[in-house]
């Protein structure tokens, strides 16, 4: 082989292996690797199912949650006067129905693999943990333990294609998965219909950005629970991007 075919494989090589930061070293935390950035202040935006997210609804009003003989008598013991005495007034702000609530979130990084979400109704606080596992025997909170990943692209990374009138974000649809364990008992809804501690809670988080500017995301939210439902109970929810944090106001739980 002469000299400059020798150089032409050698130039090849390196085009393709890519410059020398980039080989071989370890692959992005998940911070630097999102593909999408849901880090800012966001407002629940509700359309739909309003009787039953901007006010208590009336006892016993379980319509569309698929709740097994078992679950609706425990719904229909539901006494917020209790929950009150007992310390639990927090039941109807945990992962189970937390992103339901006429809330206010802000999205920050806790570290390079926890994302953090605060919410100002209730104070409560979401740590998305990626490459993480529950820890055994860990304690059960409202909140549980969230494994988060990114979605892995379906036909390789590039440029997002345009949508309906938005340009989604991130692969194809969907940025974000979270399956949530390890939870205290809670509500669906605030009205006492119930989740157990042995629920799991899966969540698709998908962002895109409107033609305006503005930007979303929507949360597909599916409560799986062998204790207290039929089948899966599948909701979902969508926040509008704040410019700052103008309204953000934590308040705490209330029971009624």
């Amino acid at each position: 082989m002469n000299h400059l075919a020798a150089a032409s494989v050698l130039s090849a090589f390196v085009f393709i292996q890519g410059p020398p930061g980039q080989r071989g070293g370890p692959p992005p935390t998940p911070r630097a690797g999102a593909p999408v950035d849901f880090t800012g202040y966001w407002v629940s935006v509700i359309t739909e199912d309003w009787r039953w997210r901007m006010v208590t609804p009336i006892k016993g009003d379980f319509a569309s949650i698929p709740l097994n003989p078992e679950g609706r008598r425990i719904g229909n013991a539901w006494d917020p006067g209790k929950d009150e005495a007992a310390g639990e007034q927090c039941k109807a702000y945990g992962a189970g129905g937390i992103m339901r609530r006429p809330t206010r979130l802000h999205i920050t990084w806790q570290d390079d693999s926890t994302l953090k979400i605060e919410t100002d109704e209730g104070t409560q606080t979401r740590l998305l943990h990626f490459g993480g596992k529950p820890p055994e025997g860990g304690p059960r909170t409202y909140q549980g333990y969230s494994a988060a990943q990114w979605e892995r692209p379906l036909r390789g990374a590039g440029t997002p294609a345009p949508g309906l009138g938005a340009v989604r974000q991130g692969t194809q649809g969907r940025a974000l998965e979270v399956v949530t364990t390890q939870l205290r008992p809670g509500y669906l809804r605030k009205n006492g219909a119930p989740y157990s501690q042995d629920a799991v809670i899966r969540e698709f988080f998908d962002l895109s950005k409107e033609p305006n500017g503005d930007t979303w995301f929507v949360v597909i939210t599916i409560v799986e629970d062998p204790t207290y439902l039929n089948e899966p109970f599948v909701t979902s929810t969508n926040f509008k991007k704040q410019a700052d944090a103008s309204g953000w106001s934590p308040s705490p739980c209330f029971a009624k």
